[in-house]
């Protein structure tokens, strides 16, 4: 659906990261994100299936992953995702 996003950020190394962005930027156009073989790719993709743009990182590399679904026309959002929250973290 126009208007979903995907965020990804990803190790650069040294301590600094990068964040990367894929949109689906017209009508009828999705943004899918599949993890095989240790890669992460993000595509944005027509209504057909056919890739418009694609990014793909290494899994070992990326930090987060944040999907942002569109706002239907009301003001709320299109899908309801449940949130995972950390309360503890034991290193």
């Amino acid at each position: 659906m126009r208007g979903d996003r995907v965020e990804v950020v990803v190790d650069t190394g040294g301590g600094a990261s990068q964040t990367y962005e894929i949109a689906a930027t017209r009508a009828g156009w999705r943004v899918e994100v599949n993890t095989a073989r240790g890669v992460l790719q993000v595509s944005e993709l027509t209504r057909s299936g056919t890739v418009v743009r694609s990014g793909r990182f290494m899994s070992a590399r990326v930090i987060a992953v944040v999907e942002h679904p569109a706002e239907e026309a009301t003001g709320r959002q299109a899908r309801e995702h449940p949130r995972l929250e950390l309360e503890d973290t034991v290193l």
